[in-house]
């Protein structure tokens, strides 16, 4: 199959192990990774200049499928010499006294707002890393983005109480491109070539084997006449 296909994603998310599967399974198709900022990833697959997207939901999904592949962990990021330092695991109890920062492209959906509220929004998850990392207030993000944003003066754990954010592979309703969105859903899903659902190959023709002598089958039973009775001899 030839063609291309442009497959976008936020940041955190590492689509790599994806793309050497799709290499192998579609050589012949030149797959495209671009990242792109979580407030656009919906957008570039509306527009067509994705043909699909790994985004986190919950999340802008008008006129988009979107399929969860799996629920990332959500941490506390704050400096490596805080009070918090010695801990495994925290709570949103544990942080109700300390300034939460909230940036605009949060991935987390709150039911209400953590810990005491801040004096404003930054606008990225990157500016509020710099925000902690300057020994002001935490930032609760998924495990994925802390990695990203990784700073030997931060420390991240568990927040045992927090909301998730889940990855998922989004794209068009109305799908200009089913059997690439097909062949892009399998390798996600972890499905097997043969479980894919895209087109399936062209079966190999099967060689003939070679004629072979027609084995004789086993020689007709012959049917037993029954013996015949002697003749009783005369006395003499």
């Amino acid at each position: 199959m030839t063609g291309s296909f442009t497959l976008a994603y936020v940041p955190g998310v590492t689509p790599g192990k994806w793309a050497r599967v799709w290499q192998e399974r579609l050589p012949e198709t030149e797959l495209t990774l671009v990242q792109v900022p979580v407030a656009e990833a919906a957008a570039k697959v509306r527009s067509g200049e994705a043909d699909a997207a790994l985004l986190r939901l919950p999340g802008d999904r008008e006129d988009l499928h979107a399929i969860p592949l799996y629920t990332e962990t959500s941490v506390v990021v704050f400096p490596k010499d805080h009070e918090f330092a010695a801990a495994d695991e925290l709570s949103l109890e544990d942080l109700a006294e300390h300034v939460l920062w909230q940036p605009l492209d949060d991935p987390l959906d709150w039911d209400a707002q953590p810990g005491q509220p801040p004096v404003e929004r930054p606008e990225t998850t990157a500016d509020a890393i710099q925000i902690v990392a300057a020994g002001v207030g935490m930032l609760v993000v998924p495990q994925s983005l802390a990695r990203l944003h990784h700073r030997k003066d931060l420390k991240y754990v568990p927040l045992s109480d927090a909301p998730q954010s889940r990855v998922a592979l989004s794209f068009p309703i109305r799908d200009e491109n089913p059997e690439l969105i097909e062949h892009m859903i399998g390798i996600v899903r972890g499905r097997t070539v043969n479980s894919t659902r895209g087109p399936a190959p062209e079966p190999e023709k099967k060689k003939q084997a070679p004629k072979q002598q027609q084995r004789r089958g086993p020689a007709p039973q012959q049917k037993k006449q029954p013996a015949k009775r002697a003749k009783p001899r005369r006395g003499r």
